[in-house]
């Protein structure tokens, strides 16, 4: 089989298997999160998001960010990279961004869509998503209802207070 040919079969088998969409842009989804104490809701909060694209971008922010508007995290940004970067769902992470979102930073990174969890304070919020709800790519995500961090701290602190009281 001559060199074209090869190459055409090549090129014909992974459009077969991009369902026809090699050549076309990924559309890229953005997320940003805190990550403390990785449990299945965020995992289910990044499959729901990669449902509006292609291409998941995550950014993970600062410790101290996250202290001006909620406690601090558990973990530390190092810590909560390294998990949130081995999620299938998520192919890239943008470390420490900004906490309300920037049209620089959304273009810097070719966003398409930029999607956060559904169980937000609106009033908060609607400030640091003010830029992509003016763009018209804002969306909403299901929250996963029955675990969260909190959740998972009240079971730590649940199950140590039992504990403690066995050893008495």
């Amino acid at each position: 089989m001559n060199h074209f040919r090869k190459v055409f079969c090549f090129v014909s088998c992974i459009v077969l298997l991009w369902g026809g969409q090699v050549f076309s842009n990924p559309i890229r989804v953005y997320a940003d999160i805190t990550g403390d104490l990785f449990h299945k809701g965020h995992v289910e909060f990044f499959k729901k998001a990669r449902e509006y694209g292609d291409y998941l971008v995550v950014g993970v922010l600062a410790d101290e960010v996250v202290e001006t508007y909620k406690r601090a995290p558990i973990l530390n940004l190092e810590e909560r990279v390294s998990v949130i970067e081995a999620c299938k769902y998520v192919d890239e992470v943008i470390i420490a961004p900004p906490l309300r979102l920037t049209e620089e930073l959304i273009r810097a990174y070719d966003i398409d869509v930029v999607v956060h969890g559904d169980d937000f304070n609106e009033e908060n919020y609607l400030d640091q998503y003010a830029v992509p709800v003016q763009m018209g790519i804002f969306k909403l995500v299901p929250y996963t209802e029955g675990i969260s961090t909190t959740e998972i701290i009240n079971r730590i602190e649940k199950r140590v207070l039992v504990n403690l009281s066995l050893k008495e």
